[in-house]
């Protein structure tokens, strides 16, 4: 074997050891018997965990744990989701990052029907006078208008509903308890553009996993989302 040949064949190994960020997002298996204990100081009996390795991580991993009588059991997952474009970690509008934290869940909606297998929550279909307004100064601000006037008129930002992304999607309560002007606006689950294509902020993932994830949600164990980076999920 040539001196070239040798080069590139160890060059091709020690490449093979070396993760992507999706890949190193993928390999970090949650510790349940911790995990479980945070669940039980977190007053839910429904838990939707997403977690990435990093703070600049654009992908990560997606749980959903139910507490039964006999304890925390793992329903869902790992889903493979996308996350902001610039990691997580918001803290103002448009900065293109995840929030940190521990959220309810707000209504299911989408520019489609009810999805076929039915939900347990409510479902809100967006029509294409159905708005989110993430225009800071707005007294709307965070929140989802309808209106049948020109919204260009009305608000400097928005975003239109009745979106493809949004076919099927739920509301993460950020921000909406006090809503803090220019803190950061809707923030979904929904339907993501690829598995490679971060999201302005959102968590996103396949359509099919989606609708396993909405399928499963019941508001009768007080469901929560926690979004965290590595070890901070516990």
């Amino acid at each position: 074997m040539n001196y070239r040949i040798k080069v590139t064949l160890l060059l091709s190994i020690l490449m093979s050891y070396i993760p992507v960020q999706g890949q190193a997002d993928a390999a970090a298996p949650l510790n349940e018997s911790r995990l479980f204990q945070k669940l039980d100081q977190l007053h839910s009996e429904q838990m939707i965990i997403v977690t990435a390795s990093r703070q600049s991580s654009t992908a990560g991993r997606l749980y959903l744990y139910e507490k039964q009588t006999d304890g925390w059991h793992h329903q869902i997952g790992p889903i493979p989701v996308v996350l902001g474009q610039n990691g997580l970690g918001k803290t103002k509008e448009g900065d293109g990052k995840t929030p940190i934290g521990t959220y309810t869940l707000g209504t299911a909606f989408g520019s489609s029907s009810l999805p076929p297998d039915g939900l347990k929550t409510d479902y809100r279909t967006a029509g294409a006078d159905d708005y989110w307004i993430d225009a800071s100064k707005s007294p709307d601000y965070n929140s989802w208008v309808a209106y049948e006037g020109n919204p260009d008129d009305r608000w400097s930002s928005f975003e239109r509903l009745n979106n493809p992304l949004y076919k099927h999607a739920m509301v993460i309560n950020y921000n909406t308890d006090p809503v803090v002007p220019g803190k950061g606006s809707a923030i979904f689950m929904h339907i993501w553009r690829a598995a490679d294509k971060p999201t302005e902020g959102c968590i996103a993932m396949s359509e099919s996993n989606l609708l396993r994830v909405l399928t499963a949600i019941d508001p009768d164990k007080l469901p929560k989302i926690r979004i965290a980076v590595g070890n901070q999920i516990y």
